[in-house]
C-alpha cells in the first residue's frame, strides 16, 4: 500500500473567551433566581433546589479553566443562558463554514498546497448546522476546490474517522489530496443551566491535509502507519435534536442539549480506548517506549491521564501527552487535532506518536503516526 501522510494542519480559534469565573458567577445567579421563583414548590418537596457551581468543582471534574466561543452574548446573562446571534441567510456562510475556511487555509499553507490541488473535502464534526446541502460542498466552492466533498459525523471521533476515510480514498485512487475539516460549533448544544455540563464545551475548528508521500513537500509531515476504528453502541452520551422533533408535541425541552452519564462513560469507554490503541501498537510492533507523543481526545483531564498511563505503563510526562483542554475545554472531534497542531514540533524523523479520539457511539479512532 502507498504511504499516506498528514502534511499540514490548521486551527481557527474564536477571539472571545468565557472563563470559569465568569461562567460560575452567571450560573450561580441563575440558581438564585430559580430557587427564588420556585421557592414554594421546593418547600413542598415537589421540586429540587438547584446547587451552586464552583471553579474548584469544574477544574477537579474536568481540568477545564476557560473556553473559546464564537458568540458570547447571552451565555452569561442569567435570564438567557445561551449564545444569542443573528440567523444567517442563504447567501451567507454559516459559522461552521466560516471557521473551516480559516483553518483550511492554514493547513494548505503548511502542506504547500492550494485549493487547486484538493480533490476531496470531508467536513467531520459532532453536529452540523444543517443536513443539506452539505457544508463540505459549500466549503469546496468557497475555497475554489474541485472533485467531491461530503459531511460525516461520528461524534467526538469524527476527525480520526474522517482522516481514515481520506487515507482509504487516496489508496483506492478516488482522491490525491484530501482536506479534512472539523468545525466544532459546540457552544449552542451546552445547557448552561445544568451544573453537570454548563462548563464542558468550547468552539473551534481544525483542519488537516492528507496526501500520498510522493506528492508531499512539507518538511513537517507524518506517515500514517496504522489505523484502527471501533464502535460500540451506548446511550450514555446523547444529543437528541433532529428534524422530526417538531412532530412530537411532548418533545423534551432538553432535547437539543448534550447530556451524558459521566461515570458510566469513564468506566465503559476507557477500556475500549486502551484496547484499540494497544492492539494497533501490537500489530505494528510499536512499543510504549517508541512513542514520542500521545495526542489524545481533549474531553477530561482524568480520562486523558488514565488512557496515557494504560498506553505507556506509567504516568505520562506533560510533554508526552499534551493537554489543551484547560484553555479550549472539550472541543469534541477537534480536540486531539488541536493537541497535534500545537505540539507536533520537536519530533525527529522516524519517531512515532498516537493520534486518538473517542466519544459518543461509543466510538474510538486511533492513528499510529511516524515523523517523516
Amino acid at each position: 500500500m502507498k504511504n499516506v501522510l498528514i502534511s499540514g494542519s490548521g486551527l481557527f480559534t474564536p477571539t472571545e473567551t468565557v472563563t470559569n469565573e465568569e461562567l460560575v458567577a452567571s450560573f450561580n445567579q441563575y440558581v438564585d433566581l430559580f430557587n427564588e421563583q420556585y421557592a414554594a414548590d421546593i418547600e413542598a418537596g415537589e421540586l429540587a433546589a438547584l446547587e451552586y457551581s464552583s471553579c474548584e468543582f469544574i477544574e477537579k471534574a474536568s481540568g477545564i479553566k476557560s473556553r473559546h466561543v464564537l458568540h458570547k452574548e447571552g451565555i452569561l446573562d442569567p435570564a438567557v443562558m445561551m449564545p444569542v446571534f443573528p440567523k444567517r441567510g442563504e447567501d451567507e456562510h454559516p459559522e461552521m463554514v466560516e471557521m473551516a475556511i480559516v483553518a483550511a487555509q492554514e493547513a494548505m499553507v503548511q502542506a504547500g498546497k492550494t485549493a487547486a490541488d484538493i480533490d476531496l473535502i470531508i467536513c467531520a464534526a459532532s453536529n452540523m448546522q444543517r443536513p443539506y446541502p452539505a457544508l463540505s460542498i459549500e466549503l469546496q466552492q468557497a475555497l475554489g476546490a474541485t472533485g467531491y466533498a461530503f459531511d460525516m459525523n461520528v461524534a467526538c471521533s469524527s476527525a480520526t474517522f474522517a482522516i481514515s476515510n481520506a487515507v482509504n480514498a487516496i489508496r483506492g485512487g478516488m482522491a490525491k489530496v484530501v482536506l479534512v475539516v472539523n468545525p466544532e460549533f459546540a457552544s449552542p448544544q451546552v445547557n448552561y443551566t445544568s451544573r453537570d455540563s454548563h462548563f464542558i464545551f468550547g468552539d473551534v475548528c481544525t483542519a488537516t491535509i492528507i496526501e500520498a508521500e510522493d506528492t508531499v513537500t512539507s518538511d513537517n509531515a507524518y506517515r500514517i502507519l496504522g489505523m484502527s476504528l471501533k464502535t460500540e453502541f451506548s446511550n450514555n452520551i446523547r444529543c437528541d435534536v433532529g428534524y422530526t422533533e417538531h412532530c412530537h408535541p411532548e418533545t423534551d425541552p432538553d432535547a437539543p442539549f448534550f447530556k451524558q452519564q459521566g461515570r458510566k462513560v469513564f468506566k465503559e469507554l476507557l477500556p475500549i480506548v486502551a484496547e484499540v490503541i494497544l492492539n494497533e501498537m501490537q500489530r505494528l510492533a510499536v512499543e510504549p517506549d517508541d512513542l514520542k507523543r500521545l495526542w489524545l481526545h481533549q474531553a477530561n483531564i482524568n480520562m486523558n491521564l488514565f488512557a496515557a498511563k494504560k498506553i505507556l505503563g506509567r504516568d505520562p510526562l506533560p510533554e508526552e501527552a499534551p493537554l489543551v483542554l484547560d484553555t479550549y475545554a472539550n472541543t469534541a472531534s477537534a480536540g486531539s487535532v488541536i493537541a497535534f497542531h500545537k505540539n507536533k514540533e520537536g519530533i525527529q524523523s522516524g519517531e512515532k506518536a498516537i493520534l486518538c479520539s473517542f466519544g459518543a457511539g461509543y466510538s474510538v479512532g486511533c492513528l499510529v503516526l511516524e515523523k517523516r
